[in-house]
């Protein structure tokens, strides 16, 4: 059941989808270890197990016990961790906003607003620390949309890396010096205050060569989106959402580390 998830996850299925691509595809079944004569499960007992296994925390360690073997084989680098994060929508359609500021959707409780570049946007929010270097996705966690990012800093930050980089969203004395007491370099954007009109230009230069090196994590919430449909969520509820994006990632890492290992 757990190797079916994966499958809709890389594939980007619905759970009538994958029930009809159990039926249908021998590669499937032969993966699933479920024979040619096994009954399938139907989209509400995939649906079930998809939600209970989220609740219980199996897709998160499951995902922990990839990147252990991942970092086994010495492709996990250490080197730093490239802190970012993403907006997803939510499931159902956004509430008007003749219902009044912060209305949600009583079917998609944990989905909220936040605002970005001048637009709103109603539902979640995964945040990523990407393994410099090797661009693999070393810890991932999914909030509903107002969460700052700061807030969820200490998550993405895996302790045995030698440098953290972030945007302004992470700027924040306390983190700062949270890394120097772990030995790791903060190499954290400025963010201008109000009492400067403009960056100084060692803070902008400074900025700009964090931001190069930082790039990368676009890269997976391009493929996050495009491949893996984690634009917008599918299931009703926070966890089960993190669940599927897990799954995901643990996919993405799998398919990363099969370039890294054969290029």
């Amino acid at each position: 059941m757990l190797k079916a998830l994966y499958l809709q996850a890389m594939y980007d299925l619905s759970d009538p989808g994958l029930e009809a691509a159990l039926l249908d595809r021998v590669s499937f079944r032969r993966f699933c270890d479920w024979g040619l004569s096994e009954a399938t499960p139907d989209e509400t007992t995939l649906c079930r197990f998809r939600q209970a296994a989220a609740e219980m925390g199996v897709i998160e360690r499951a995902f922990a016990a990839v990147n252990g073997q991942l970092e086994a084989r010495g492709l996990i680098l250490k080197r730093g961790t490239l802190m970012d994060a993403t907006l997803v929508a939510a499931r159902h359609n956004r509430p008007k906003m003749k219902d009044g500021p912060g209305a949600g959707v009583a079917r998609e409780p944990d989905a909220n607003w936040t605002r970005k570049n001048g637009k709103y946007h109603f539902g979640y929010k995964i945040h990523v620390g990407m393994d410099q270097g090797s661009g693999l996705v070393r810890s991932a966690v999914m909030t509903p949309a107002k969460t700052a990012d700061i807030a969820m800093a200490d998550r993405l930050i895996v302790g045995d890396e030698k440098a953290v980089y972030g945007d302004k969203a992470y700027s924040k004395k306390t983190l700062n010096r949270a890394l120097k007491a772990r030995g790791a370099k903060a190499r954290i954007a400025y963010r201008r205050h109000k009492s400067e009109a403009v960056l100084d230009r060692w803070k902008k230069r400074r900025n700009d060569l964090i931001a190069r090196i930082r790039a990368p994590v676009e890269g997976v919430f391009s493929q996050a989106k495009r491949f893996y449909g984690l634009g917008r969520a599918r299931c009703h509820t926070l966890a089960c959402n993190q669940g599927r994006a897990l799954a995901a990632l643990t996919i993405f890492n799998l398919k990363r580390a099969v370039k890294l290992t054969y290029a």
